[in-house]
């Protein structure tokens, strides 16, 4: 079980606070750095090194750190050293291998569970980069000369401000609380109650707007449900009004028909004759070039079948004018030889309709 100093030790080197592990760590000068923590059983100098931060490798290390002390894998800190030096290059390697390897240089042959030291990995890695440095003169960038100064210069001010104030600290009028909230604690406290105030604000306004999404697409679906009913209305109107035209334009049709047939029976029929003979076109056909049903329909067309003494008079009237016997007598001399036989025929079948129809009046 990790004690409240240990994991505040963590956290500072999780977060990469490096101020605040270093004054932690001299305010606790007997704390334990080597333990472990979470299901990858790692130690602080593990996760310092998994992180990169040279800087909390070389503290950790300067109070006591264990480079051989291993992870759940067996890896050591080393190990995850010459790991990230393999995957960042020379900057890694020289920040986190080397001064592992001084503080320990047998843990370059120590062996995690796979049988693999530290050495054999930079040994499969034929790189020339991590190979020893010739030595000579180092040439630093101004940028990192100007940072290893500031920090040096930072460093003293608080070994200076822990050597002049830091000794009152075990004095009783200055006990130092370990349950007392510090200005780093207080700092994070508040930035987390922000944040939480933040998120609650957020997730409300996020909230406000899927409901009123709703809402609009509530409504968008009812003007698109209004407008297609609308739009059903009106085409049902215009299809409605199409049928009724198209009645009336095929009544209109029937009903010319109707007279142009008993104009062409009066001329044909019922006219004195004269030389000229008839062809199949001549003959007043109530339609030319339609079936014996329809012509049928032609002739009868206008007479109330509900009213059967009128439908028998006109039906008689038209069995009359067809008779074969009839026709013949009226226009056979005038028929022409090269249609009479087709003319015949189509008298006969017509007659033979007409009186179908009148025996199923009976019927």
């Amino acid at each position: 079980m990790l004690t409240k100093t240990q994991k505040r030790l963590w956290k500072y080197v999780e977060e990469g606070n490096f101020s605040k592990l270093k004054s932690h760590l001299r305010k606790h000068q007997d704390l334990v750095v080597n333990f472990s923590q979470g299901k990858r059983r790692r130690s602080p100098l593990h996760l310092a090194c998994h992180l990169g931060d040279d800087a909390a490798v070389r503290l950790l290390l300067k109070h006591g750190a264990d480079v051989l002390r291993a992870n759940r894998k067996g890896d050591t800190a080393l190990h995850v050293a010459v790991n990230r030096a393999l995957a960042r290059g020379r900057t890694a390697y020289d920040d986190l291998v080397v001064p592992l390897r001084k503080s320990c240089p047998e843990a370059m042959n120590a062996s995690n569970m796979a049988g693999v030291t530290p050495q054999e990995l930079l040994n499969g890695f034929k790189h020339s980069e991590f190979q020893p440095s010739r030595p000579g003169p180092s040439v630093r960038p101004h940028g990192d000369m100007e940072k290893d100064w500031m920090e040096k210069l930072f460093g003293e001010c608080e070994d200076e401000f822990y050597e002049t104030f830091g000794v009152y600290d075990a004095d009783d009028w200055m006990t130092v609380d370990d349950d007392e909230e510090d200005y780093g604690d207080w700092a994070e406290r508040i930035r987390r109650e922000y944040f939480s105030k933040k998120h609650a604000e957020a997730q409300r306004l996020a909230s406000s707007s899927f409901s009123g999404k709703k809402k609009r697409e509530k409504s968008k679906r009812e003007e698109e449900e209004q407008s297609y009913k609308e739009l059903h209305a009106r085409l049902q109107k215009e299809h409605e009004e199409y049928l009724s035209r198209a009645a009336r334009k095929e009544e209109e049709t029937r009903q010319s028909k109707k007279r142009h047939y008993e104009q062409m029976c009066s001329d044909t029929f019922h006219s004195e004759g004269g030389a000229k003979l008839l062809t199949y076109d001549d003959i007043p056909w109530p339609t030319p070039r339609g079936t014996v049903e329809e012509m049928v329909d032609i002739m009868l067309h206008g007479v109330d079948r509900k009213d059967a003494v009128a439908f028998r008079k006109a039906l008689r009237k038209q069995q009359t004018l067809w008779h074969p016997d009839k026709f013949a007598q009226r226009c056979e001399a005038r028929l022409d030889g090269k249609d009479k036989k087709r003319i015949i025929d189509t008298v006969t079948a017509l007659s033979q309709q007409l009186n179908k129809l009148s025996q199923s009046l009976k019927s």
